[in-house]
């Protein structure tokens, strides 16, 4: 077969999955996960005193503290998993203090408060969307490994859309305009869903929380990144400082108001993030 017929071939596939997906969300078969998504946000929003027309804060949709709130929308812990364990703990609790007191503190949140006076929430999002527009890869994988045709098709339909009338992914017309949502999967729920165990809650410096799988996962995921395959590492580099810096500016006042009202806040992320993860791979 030519390229020319391969490069055909591909594009018409594609298109197919495309038609696929927004097919599927026309007839409404997502209808009962966007409900209960739905209730998660509503008692995140209650929990943290956001109003029903502000913008959900973005680290509160990830892993690391959705599970709670999973928790309560019916998406909660199976019977006899317990979130308590924790072999590692003193090193966990060490590094969580390193993290929180140290690079945080005097690097990160600095760095992000400066970032938020000189550049608007709007730009900000829009530099958020189009790193995030770059995962498409990591996504679309997971959701193929896992068989989940749906979402693997939302992902392929809003690549394509935001790559092209979303400006290179600056803006998130997929979702504003035609409704369609992501579908945020990886490799370490996909070795879940194949039965592989979570191993040790683990605290790494400079990273966000994980167990052993997710780890491993964690350097999978990284793996399909594109850019990582036509850019030097530097730059790789600093464009992960770059999110990590934007995505802590766009939540500076969240953050602040979380650890001011959690008594005990590594408890409550390890718990959150071990839950959610449960919750996930059981969707």
């Amino acid at each position: 077969m030519t390229t020319d017929r391969r490069i055909h071939s591909l594009l018409t596939r594609l298109t197919f999955i495309i038609f696929l997906a927004l097919a599927i969300e026309v007839i409404g078969l997502g209808e009962n996960s966007a409900r209960a998504e739905s209730e998660i946000q509503e008692l995140q929003r209650a929990e943290f005193g956001l109003s029903a027309s502000s913008a959900m804060p973005d680290w509160l949709t990830r892993p690391s503290f959705r599970a709670a709130y999973a928790l309560q929308a019916g998406e909660g812990a199976a019977p006899g998993e317990d979130f308590e364990q924790d072999p590692w703990e003193p090193f966990n609790d060490r590094m969580f203090w390193f993290n929180r007191n140290v690079f945080d503190r005097f690097l990160l949140k600095p760095v992000a408060t400066a970032w938020d006076t000189v550049l608007p929430d709007m730009v900000q999002r829009s530099i958020k969307n189009a790193l995030d527009n770059l995962n498409v890869v990591r996504r679309l994988v997971n959701n193929l490994l896992q068989l989940k045709i749906n979402g693997a098709g939302r992902e392929v339909a809003r690549f394509t859309i935001n790559s092209t009338v979303g400006v290179a992914g600056l803006f998130d017309v997929a979702k504003d305009g035609f409704g369609i949502e992501q579908s945020d999967e990886d490799t370490g729920q996909t070795l879940g869903v194949y039965g592989v165990g979570p191993g040790p809650y683990l605290i790494l410096p400079l990273l966000p929380p994980l167990t052993v799988r997710d780890g491993f996962g964690f350097v999978a995921d990284g793996a399909m990144n594109p850019l990582n395959y036509f850019i030097p590492i530097g730059a790789t580099l600093g464009i992960s400082g770059t999110n990590a810096v934007n995505e802590r500016s766009l939540n500076l006042d969240t953050f602040e108001r979380v650890e001011e009202t959690t008594i005990d806040l590594y408890s409550a992320v390890r718990n959150a993030y071990l839950q959610r993860r449960a919750a996930a791979i059981r969707e």
